[in-house]
């Protein structure tokens, strides 16, 4: 079963992407695949100058799948996740996501990738890996950069989730709107405004030298992050806790170890 859909929009233009697995979205091992596999097919694709993600139904993504979190499938899961942060890198195609409902953990990690966010009145987004006793990657590298360690020290510390208007307040989004159809109307006028009339090669290299120190401390990171987790973190008895107590629906018991 495939989770997500494309469709090219503006004479093959623009790239839209929508999560679908008919719920909330999250993103597993098979949605991954689906992203990686799409995403290598853009690599041949010059005439693209945007690619968009958003998800079906009322929510973006409730974020990666706890279960594929356990520590037997930790590492192929982070692997398989980060591939996509590396490809749209590598890509230099310019991104947007449209935030509704829900875009949580690894959900809002692949908006926090995109050069544009906007979002509609209902969006709550955050990082809540903590409460579960594990940590965000790609947050932890994305979000100092878009919006200060004040800021991001906190939605990465607490776990805090944050509504359309706060994120918009820190810096996170670009434009909120009252609702759904609201920022599908604006959002094509924008494309229309300030992508199409653009070359599709000048649009990538102003995309790779705007996020050169962004990429560089993406790619020199997301590896080490990933040796933390994998090595250190999932051989912690609080980790897999975390993990396990949300499989089995109970209140995580702390060792702090």
């Amino acid at each position: 079963m495939q989770k997500i859909k494309v469709e090219y929009l503006y004479e093959n233009a623009v790239a839209r992407i929508i999560l679908d697995d008919g719920k909330g979205n999250v993103l597993d091992s098979i949605m991954m695949n689906d992203l990686n596999g799409l995403l290598n097919e853009f690599k041949s694709k010059n005439d693209l100058k945007l690619i968009t993600f958003e998800g079906a139904g009322k929510n973006f993504s409730f974020g990666a799948s706890v279960e594929e979190h356990t520590k037997d499938k930790a590492a192929q899961m982070l692997e398989s996740f980060h591939q996509i942060f590396l490809t749209l890198i590598e890509l230099n195609i310019p991104t947007l996501s449209k935030i509704s409902g829900q875009s949580l953990g690894g959900g809002f990690e692949l908006c926090l990738m995109c050069n544009f966010i906007f979002a509609d009145e209902t969006a709550k987004v955050g990082q809540p890996e903590i409460m579960l006793g594990v940590f965000a990657p790609p947050a932890s590298i994305m979000l100092p950069l878009k919006i200060g360690n004040a800021k991001s020290d906190e939605l990465l510390i607490t776990g805090k989730i944050i509504t359309a208007e706060e994120a918009k307040n820190i810096g996170l989004f670009n434009k909120v709107f009252e609702d759904k159809a609201m920022m599908e109307e604006a959002v094509d006028e924008w494309i229309q405004k300030n992508i199409l009339g653009k070359s599709a090669s000048s649009l990538r290299y102003a995309t790779r030298v705007a996020r050169a120190s962004f990429n560089y401390f993406m790619l020199k990171n997301i590896p080490t992050f990933t040796d933390i987790f994998i090595k250190e973190l999932m051989e912690t008895n609080d980790a897999n806790e975390g993990i396990n107590s949300f499989m089995e629906k109970r209140k995580a018991v702390w060792k702090n170890n």
